[in-house]
């Protein structure tokens, strides 16, 4: 806030009146410091996470490959789809049912274990170690609702 001392061409004599415009030189500023800020600081604030995503375009194989299942059961009995394996023979029965005898390649594909809920804890992690020790590492676990 101001005051006018005189009036026009040095006139008016004695009469005191206020000057009531808002002084914004300060306001401007203060915005155009903190403009500078945010534009700075802007470029700082960006986080980038590395994404796997799937291609684009889908697999040009014309019917998809039926998944491998390993079934474990509560008497220790390894099952693949519906021929019985053992623990020593169970890498080779998996690369036979993922439809590759000679084994090249059949680690990269995904293999899906589930066991019947009484099954024992080291039977279990046997069948995981032994197919992680074998290379197979995408396995995926499934799980059925008890009701």
């Amino acid at each position: 806030m101001g005051a006018k001392l005189s009036g026009p061409g040095g006139q008016g004599g004695k009469t005191i009146s206020q000057n009531s415009d808002i002084n914004v030189t300060p306001f401007v500023d203060i915005m155009l410091v903190l403009l500078i800020i945010f534009m700075v600081a802007a470029p700082l604030a960006t986080v980038s996470i590395k994404l796997d995503l799937p291609p684009a375009t889908p697999p040009t194989s014309d019917e998809p490959q039926e998944p491998v299942y390993i079934t474990i059961q509560e008497t220790g009995s390894i099952f693949i789809a519906d021929a019985q394996s053992s623990i020593e023979t169970l890498p080779a029965d998996v690369c036979a049912a993922l439809g590759n005898p000679t084994g090249r390649g059949c680690t990269e594909e995904r293999v899906f274990v589930r066991a019947q809920p009484e099954v024992k804890y080291n039977a279990f992690m046997e069948v995981m170690n032994t197919l992680q020790e074998n290379g197979f590492l995408k396995v995926g676990l499934l799980n059925e609702d008890i009701e």
